[in-house]
């Protein structure tokens, strides 16, 4: 009698079956290709596959993998908050000082935290008592006492405050109330205004429209410098650029009348934003006796930025409108 495969396979052509060479399972002195025997071929009970489970099962597994991540999210969360609110160097600018991050209004800036060097860390923890203040929104600045008495002009957005630091050194007699969200830069240019023995600087740390809104009295500005602001290049962010009517409805009452607006940018489009949105509001005038762009003045350095546009191809374009 001859021998029948245990676990047949699929019937074969007829001429397969007529022939004898229906094919037979391995014995046990021939293993397959993964080294089975014989007996691990016999056919299994009816039912479900062995790893399969039933659908309950699968939704408690989904219940439980939505609850933990809800709970990561949760964690994350709570994390940036803490950041949020806690300042990175104790005694130095505080991580959010008015909590503007709730106020529900469309920001020009973006904060970022970058890496600060051993000597910003040390300008911060040094200087900020002394040159350093939180726009928190909760008091009216006194500038003169700020200032010793002297004419202020606010410049918002510094970078790394190369320019700011050598402005001040250049007119000691006039103080720079200079604003700015960036962590690295605020130590850098305490350190810059120290190292030239300028003490007519004075860093801010947190949103210009609350400083301009909440803490500064009117007519106490003799000026307002904005270099090279984020010029928001995608149509749909356009309303994030700072230079808009509703922003110089804020400047105006701050500024003294003859007051200058000295805007900067190496966009083009948005300088001729600038140029219309100034020149439309009634409570500015160009200096520009043709109504256009002006030549760039002598008190404002090439920064580095500026330079690296113009090795670019860049035009700059310098706004300089006083307040009637």
């Amino acid at each position: 009698m001859s021998e029948q495969p245990l676990n047949p396979s699929p019937a074969g052509t007829p001429d397969d079956a007529a022939a004898g060479t229906a094919p037979v399972a391995p014995g046990p002195s021939a293993p397959g290709p993964t080294g089975s025997t014989a007996a691990d071929a016999l056919p299994l009970p009816a039912g479900p596959a062995p790893d399969a489970a039933p659908d309950v099962l699968f939704h408690e597994d989904d219940a439980r993998s939505d609850e933990d991540a809800a709970a990561r999210r949760a964690a994350s969360f709570e994390r940036a908050r803490r950041l949020r609110q806690e300042p990175r160097f104790p005694g130095g600018p505080a991580a959010d000082p008015a909590g503007s991050h709730h106020e529900r209004r469309i920001r020009s800036f973006q904060p970022r935290r970058s890496r600060v060097t051993t000597g910003q860390q040390e300008s911060l923890e040094r200087l900020w008592p002394q040159w350093g203040l939180d726009i928190d929104g909760k008091r009216v600045l006194d500038l003169t006492e700020l200032f010793g008495g002297l004419p202020v002009v606010l410049e918002i957005g510094f970078g790394m405050g190369e320019a700011t630091a050598q402005m001040a050194a250049d007119d000691p007699g006039t103080g720079i109330l200079a604003v700015d969200v960036h962590t690295p830069g605020q130590g850098n240019l305490l350190g810059l205004a120290e190292k030239a023995g300028s003490t007519n600087v004075r860093v801010a740390n947190g949103d210009a429209v609350i400083l301009l809104r909440e803490m500064l009295a009117p007519e106490s500005l003799d000026g307002l410098r904005v270099y090279f602001p984020d010029p928001w290049p995608k149509a749909r962010h356009h309303k994030r650029r700072l230079i808009q009517p509703d922003f110089l409805d804020l400047v105006a009452p701050v500024l003294r009348p003859g007051a200058i607006v000295h805007c900067a940018t190496d966009w083009e489009p948005y300088a001729e934003q600038m140029l219309e949105v100034l020149t439309a509001h009634p409570r500015f005038e160009n200096t520009a006796a043709d109504g256009g762009y002006a030549p760039r003045p002598a008190f404002r350095p090439l920064t580095r930025f500026e330079g690296q546009g113009l090795d670019k191809g860049h035009v700059v374009h310098d706004l300089l409108f006083a307040r009637v």
